[in-house]
């Protein structure tokens, strides 16, 4: 049975310099038309009881809360579903954050990114420290008590001088749930072409696993449960919506440029707007590709592997092998006939995946 849905929210008001996500700014005028076809198309899916649903974008928090509560009466959930909003600061205030609360939402994952005013400017973020702050606060006012927050690191000029300063002003906010990332050069965005002109330079690798160590060490000693390789939570705030992807299990996704997993077919629905609204009024689901997964599918221990309290139990004679080798190199732990990706494994993961993929 899915109980999971991701929304794609596809527009903001500038794009980050860093982001390839599939977003559009000052298209607010077609949010309204938006959100009438996102309706349409949930309603062209059967209709599950949701454990949790998830707003993603794109900057989904650039909805009114009426967008949000019509799309949440075309959903079943219960009391105790996690519904989740993702939230840049820039577009909310305490009134806009206690509607969202009011019409169901009771999880936010706030992109803060850094307290560095300097750096906030070089990642092309509109927001500063003190409104990054004053959201939080303006989110706890009104009534959220489960809380995510968003940090980069390994960002140019950015030194564990200036991450210390971060991780200190989170460990005083003190959010359920933390996600860290490090920065990724996307072809196609402002900053890989700042790159290719020299006008930045990505941080060596040295100093990436310095800040990555660096988190790691700050957040477990402040009582928070590593519990997947980018993300940290208070006891029981994991994040359920995440986790699904992590354990493999199925869900559906909607919005242009949506991914999903549904009916054993990973799919992706279309990316231009005019095509998904013209595909979804002839009442079809806007998807361009779908590919059939294989139950013995690597990918699923990939995953599984990233969820570090869980671990993985493959049956197949390859995969085992392969796990045993990994013990070896102590990339992987065997535990219980489970195999845990180690502390020297969690900092080369990507060499660790590459070993299962196919």
């Amino acid at each position: 049975m899915v109980d999971a849905i991701y929304i794609h929210i596809p527009f903001c008001q500038r794009k980050c310099y860093y982001c390839d996500f599939l977003s559009f700014s000052n298209m607010n005028d077609e949010i309204d038309n938006y959100v009438e076809h996102l309706i349409k198309e949930i309603n062209l899916y059967p209709k599950y009881n949701f454990d949790t649903i998830y707003f993603g974008g794109g900057t989904p928090s650039l909805l009114s809360p009426k967008h949000i509560n019509k799309i949440l009466e075309n959903l079943n959930f219960n009391s105790n579903s996690e519904i989740t909003l993702e939230v840049n600061p820039i577009t909310v205030n305490y009134d806009k954050l206690k509607q969202f609360k009011n019409s169901g939402i009771n999880r936010l994952s706030i992109g803060i990114q850094s307290f560095d005013n300097k750096i906030l400017k070089l990642l092309g973020r509109l927001h500063d420290d003190k409104k990054a702050i004053s959201t939080y606060y303006d989110a706890r006012k009104a009534g959220f008590d489960n809380i995510s927050v968003d940090l980069m690191f390994a960002i140019p000029n950015q030194t564990l001088k200036i991450l210390n300063n971060d991780l200190n002003i989170l460990k005083n906010l003190n959010p359920e749930h933390i996600s860290i990332y490090s920065l990724i050069w996307e072809e196609g965005t402002k900053f890989w072409e700042m790159k290719e002109k020299h006008i930045l330079m990505p941080l060596s690798n040295e100093i990436e696993a310095d800040m990555y160590k660096k988190i790691i060490d700050f957040l477990t000693k402040n009582n928070y449960i590593h519990y997947e390789i980018s993300n940290f939570s208070k006891q029981n705030f994991e994040a359920r919506h995440n986790s699904k992807y992590w354990e493999n299990k199925e869900y559906i996704g909607v919005g242009l440029g949506s991914s999903g997993y549904y009916n054993r077919f990973r799919y992706k629905n279309v990316c231009f707007l005019d095509k998904y609204y013209g595909i979804i009024n002839i009442s079809d689901l806007p998807i361009i590709e779908k590919e059939i997964i294989d139950k013995k599918d690597s990918f699923k221990y990939i995953l599984g592997l990233r969820l570090l309290n869980k671990g993985i139990s493959p049956r197949e004679d390859k995969y085992i092998k392969i796990c045993n080798d990994l013990v070896k190199k102590e990339f992987l732990t065997n535990t219980n006939n489970k195999y845990f990706l180690t502390k020297k494994g969690i900092f080369y993961a990507n060499d660790v995946f590459l070993e299962f993929i196919d």
